[in-house]
């Protein structure tokens, strides 16, 4: 039986990339975006690979939308047995010049967020006696300046994925999260024009702080959710993996 993974943010960056690499991996695919006619490629990249997959437009900020769209997946691909909650934002600013907009914008998709992305999702989990949750940290959870809203989002992930862990085993579901470094996205792409590098030279000054001596690219992202949802890793929950060229952020 083919399992369902629900992936947020997927209409583009590191959320498309692991919508197509579970696709890959003989799951069927929901693509959660705020906007469903920006999931359209992604979806049809995936089903012309031979894959299922539905684009769905959801806030998943908001109560009711995320209880819809999850029941939506369950009908019509079937009871999602993995979730990674990618969709995120960014409002930097210094603290003295962040607004309480920034800051409620940023806490409310990626925590509020995950957290009822989870919550929908894993009654179909415990149902059927095993899952997979992956949540998507940063690096920036270890602090970064401009970043107070983010960071603290971030962390908080963290602890979050530890605490569903302990609540989860028992029913078969993993729960772990994945802290990339600098991956090259539309999202770094915008912070480099916003500060006034171009984009090349940006991730020239990245790569020359990271050992491995290059910038991370989504797929680096997808290969580790791969892995957290094998069945293979079964037994490892409530880890947090740095996927960042190096050992620190």
């Amino acid at each position: 039986m083919t399992q369902t993974a629900i992936v947020t943010g997927a209409a583009r960056g590191i959320g498309a990339a692991v919508a197509k690499r579970l696709a890959s991996d003989g799951l069927a695919v929901a693509v959660i975006d705020l906007d469903e006619s920006a999931c359209k490629a992604v979806v049809e990249e995936i089903e012309g690979a031979g894959g299922r997959a539905l684009g769905i437009g959801a806030d998943v900020s908001d109560e009711e939308a995320v209880q819809a769209a999850v029941e939506r997946v369950a009908e019509e691909l079937g009871a999602p047995t993995v979730l990674v909650n990618n969709a995120g934002v960014i409002r930097d600013n210094m603290l003295f010049r962040m607004t309480a907009d920034d800051w409620d914008a940023v806490m409310n998709v990626h925590l509020r967020g995950s957290f009822l992305m989870s919550r929908a999702a894993q009654s179909y989990m415990t149902k059927a006696g095993g899952g997979r949750i992956v949540n998507l940290s940063s690096t920036s959870a270890l602090g970064n300046r401009g970043q107070a809203n983010y960071s603290a989002a971030k962390a908080g992930l963290q602890g979050f994925t530890k605490t569903l862990a302990i609540e989860l085993g028992k029913f078969g579901v993993t729960v772990n999260a994945i802290a990339p470094g600098f991956i090259e996205t539309e999202m770094t792409a915008s912070t480099a024009e916003r500060v006034g590098v171009p984009f090349e030279e940006f991730k020239a000054a990245a790569a020359a702080q990271i050992p491995v001596a290059r910038t991370g690219k989504p797929d680096d992202i997808a290969h580790a959710v791969s892995f957290f949802v094998s069945e293979g890793a079964g037994f490892v929950s409530g880890q947090v993996l740095y996927v960042a060229g190096g050992p620190r952020a």
